[in-house]
């Protein structure tokens, strides 16, 4: 009896773990997920590298690679390194150079370099990861909202923050879904199926969010979301979302890209409604 054939590249690697998700073991869902936030590490590192940094046993890279058709993690880890080739010159290469060279100036001029090193990062996966597809139905279904509901918390809190901003100068009816008054439920108590919303989170997830976005979409209110895995709960109940991986610079993440794609997005649904 043989068993499933392994999906031909990462993207179909990708595709199975998510139509998986539902039945995949504890463990296994640990692996899948890391290895989608972090593809890079899984590509370049080794078997114990990898299981100490997703939190498992070597055995259970081993299981992973194996459930999705693999003789071993080797032939599963191959899939991540083919996806980098052809990519340009990395800028995960220049992090480290920077890194490696701390004689450029003072600790504080050498963090800085870091931070801008791993935000170059992050704006070049967005630019090369976006879906125009998918980026155009988001636009769409919030330009056409009678009003716009922002939902995040904690990391992701500045982005929706910095949108009801510049939607406010730009005359778009929006709501932040973040009150120091408490009355979120209120709020989303007036939310119809002629607005939509856009909802940001980041792992760890808030419950929050992901519960206020889930709301909406049962009320049959459209959801955009935007997070950093295609396991995220948030992916589930979006109608459109986007995964964006900030690069990191000693553990610490910058907004960089996230701000940069929500501000485009921002800009685009004003746009769309003035010609409209």
């Amino acid at each position: 009896m043989t068993g499933p054939l392994p999906p031909a590249d990462f993207d179909g690697l990708r595709a199975a773990i998510i139509e998986m998700r539902a039945t995949l073991p504890k463990r296994l869902m640990q692996v899948a997920s890391y290895a989608l936030e972090r593809p890079d590490d899984v590509a370049f590192g080794t078997t114990a590298s990898i299981a100490q940094a997703a939190q498992v046993q070597p055995s259970t890279l081993v299981r992973f690679a194996q459930h999705f058709g693999f003789d071993g993690f080797s032939g599963l880890q191959q899939l991540f390194q083919d996806r980098l080739k052809g990519r340009n010159g990395s800028y995960e290469d220049r992090l480290r150079q920077l890194e490696a060279g701390g004689a450029t100036g003072t600790e504080g001029v050498t963090i800085l370099h870091g931070f801008l090193a791993a935000g170059h990062e992050s704006l070049e996966s967005l630019a090369s990861t976006i879906e125009p597809g998918a980026l155009e139905r988001a636009i769409a279904t919030l330009a056409r909202a009678e009003t716009i509901y922002l939902i995040a918390r904690r990391r992701s809190f500045p982005i929706v923050a910095y949108m009801e901003y510049a939607f406010g100068k730009l005359r778009v009816p929006c709501r932040l879904v973040s009150s120091a008054m408490g009355n979120d439920d209120d709020l989303l108590a007036q939310a119809t199926p002629s607005d939509a919303a856009f909802a940001v989170s980041f792992a760890p997830y808030a419950a929050e969010s992901v519960a206020q976005a889930q709301a909406l979409k049962d009320a049959g209110t459209a959801v955009i979301g935007l997070t950093d895995s295609a396991l995220s709960p948030l992916a589930v109940c979006s109608e459109v979302w986007f995964e964006l991986v900030e690069a990191d610079h000693a553990g610490f993440r910058s907004l960089s890209a996230s701000m940069a794609f929500a501000m485009a997005l921002t800009v685009s649904v004003a746009e769309r409604r003035r010609q409209a």
